[in-house]
């Protein structure tokens, strides 16, 4: 008889998650009910008709409106997506869905309706140019596929130092020494910016920079400094390379600029600083291609690239969050510049030897030199 039960119940799982699964796969019909003021289509129905059929934030839908078939991902922000990006946002159960694009105006760009100002409240009308009411079409295209994505996003972190008490200075200013694999001891570090005051951290790292007796700094963030940085700064100490990088690294005047902040490690002297303003994109990208050109592990490079969101976002490793930032950062990022398919099996070491000789146009000499001045 238990035989026969656990047989039952587990066909009764089954079938459970096989309607889950087909629930996801029923077309959702809805109408916009309202256009916006910036051109957001505000949906007749709330979020609760799609989490109710299983799906989730991150999913990646197919719309079909106005003749137009538009894949957007299902998220509770404008912001989860770049400018210019559409979206279909769910901002929780009982809320319209809206159809949007980030910073823009989905309404025109989609020809469903034209803007025009009138003398009474609100100021303007919308004109529908196609039948109204509306029709949308909502079909699922692929189950979490912007849900890495959409987990960054929602990382959020503060200005104020109370809001860090478990942190050390050292830390709240994302300030710390590389010491993966063949890097020298106290050779190189990197940092928040030392002298942006916008993140309430320059104070903590320009002392941080004192302590470490940081002699080297390669500014990868600004051209000059512009802030009002007091008297008694140690910044004001150090020799500074400004390179106003931005924020592609595969942009010619990134890698050229790059370059010029490699140069400036071999003909500087440890120990040598990196940032930019939060420490965390441009300074994490060059702490990571350097570490792997002293011979770090992938694990090394991961967990040093990781440190940082610990310090602004309390990511913890082994957490759904910790893995969206390293699938959708540091990992893809690596593979590109690298040209590999897998960062835990490539030559890492010979493979950031090529990327600073072949796209930053270090010659081999400046390459063996750059790596006996941040070895030990």
């Amino acid at each position: 008889m238990k035989k026969i039960i656990y047989r039952l119940s587990a066909l009764v799982l089954i079938l459970v998650v096989m309607l889950s699964g087909c629930a996801k796969t029923v077309e959702t019909t809805a109408h916009v009910a309202e256009i916006a003021k910036y051109g957001n289509l505000i949906l007749d129905i709330t979020g609760a008709e799609l989490f109710n059929q299983g799906y989730e934030y991150g999913d990646v839908l197919e719309v079909r409106v106005a003749g137009r078939t538009v894949e957007v991902p299902l998220c509770s922000n404008y912001s989860d997506v770049d400018n210019g990006v559409a979206v279909l946002r769910a901002a929780s159960d009982d809320s319209p869905l809206v159809l949007a694009i980030n910073m823009s105006d989905f309404a025109t760009t989609y020809g469903i309706a034209a803007k025009s100002t009138i003398e009474e409240e609100p100021g303007y009308e919308w004109d529908y140019l196609i039948q109204a009411p509306v029709e949308i079409k909502i079909t699922m295209k692929q189950e979490g596929g912007y849900r890495d994505q959409w987990l960054v996003h929602q990382l959020v972190g503060s200005v104020e130092r109370s809001d860090y008490a478990h942190l050390s200075d050292e830390a709240f200013a994302n300030f710390r020494v590389i010491d993966t694999t063949g890097m020298g001891a106290g050779k190189l570090y990197r940092s928040s910016s030392p002298i942006n005051p916008a993140i309430g951290r320059s104070t903590y790292a320009d002392k941080a920079a004192r302590d470490a007796g940081i002699r080297t700094v390669i500014n990868l963030a600004d051209s000059s400094n512009v802030y009002e940085t007091p008297e008694d700064s140690y910044y004001r100490n150090c020799q500074v390379t400004y390179l106003n990088l931005g924020m592609d690294p595969v942009a010619e005047d990134f890698k050229a600029g790059l370059a010029q902040g490699m140069r400036s490690i071999i003909s500087g002297e440890a120990p040598y600083l990196i940032h930019c303003n939060e420490g965390k994109d441009r300074a994490g990208f060059v702490s990571a291609v350097l570490e792997c050109l002293m011979g770090a592990t992938a694990d090394e490079v991961v967990e040093d690239y990781m440190e940082t969101f610990f310090n602004y976002y309390g990511v913890e490793k082994g957490t759904e969050k910790y893995n969206a930032v390293v699938n959708s950062n540091i990992i893809p990022t690596l593979k590109t510049i690298f040209g590999v398919d897998d960062i835990y099996t490539a030559d890492l070491e010979a493979e950031a030897e090529a990327y600073f000789m072949e796209d930053l146009g270090l010659s081999a000499k400046e390459v063996a030199e750059l790596k006996m001045k941040l070895g030990s």
